[in-house]
């Protein structure tokens, strides 16, 4: 047997983002993947023991990536609450219309179409996924002064989340608009 490369473990982790963001997990098959990452399924498994462990490398991979947009997100967010409130929401909007396709948080529908599995580990990287956003998101607040600043990034990510399934249901960006206007009030709160 061949020795295992990091080259062909990307491509895989490529292709299973790939169809995992195109189709979900449970339309997604591992013969798709291993078709799109041009190989065989018994090349695939070599790599990945199950659906599931790919799955889980799959939002490892992700959330690395997802870690270095909250980066530039913040670099670009200005120093100001107002200022900052437009920013965040702002770049979720550009992120919505500039993406094909577009389908809101990955982290977010793979947690609702595994709803039914609790233990799932897909959930435990999704949750903690979740939970630095919210953590990024008080910290920011809190060097802005922002009264109970945990508490506001909290309903500042509900927010967020239900403005995007929002426009995924209608069809809609000025719900960005809507969940903006709405922080910023929650911002002004003492």
């Amino acid at each position: 047997m061949r020795r295992k490369s990091e080259e062909t473990r990307q491509r895989i982790l490529g292709a299973a983002y790939e169809s995992f963001w195109r189709a979900g997990y449970t339309r997604t098959n591992v013969e798709t993947i291993a078709e799109r990452a041009r190989m065989t399924k018994r090349t695939l498994y070599a790599y990945f023991r199950s659906k599931d462990d790919l799955l889980a490398a799959v939002l490892l991979s992700y959330g690395d990536l997802a870690a270095e947009r909250l980066r530039h997100i913040g670099d670009r967010m200005p120093d100001d609450r107002d200022g900052m409130i437009e920013s965040f929401f702002g770049q979720l909007a550009g992120w919505a219309s500039t993406t094909p396709r577009w389908s809101g948080s990955g982290f977010t529908r793979l947690v609702i179409e595994l709803a039914d599995l609790p233990g799932h580990p897909a959930r435990a990287i999704a949750r903690r996924h979740k939970a630095t956003l919210e953590n990024w998101l008080a910290e920011r607040l809190a060097r802005v002064r922002v009264a109970r600043a945990k508490q506001r990034a909290r309903e500042i990510l509900l927010l967020m989340e239900g403005a995007m399934v929002m426009m995924l249901i209608h069809n809609d960006r000025r719900y960005i608009e809507a969940a903006a206007g709405a922080a910023r009030q929650l911002i002004s709160l003492r």
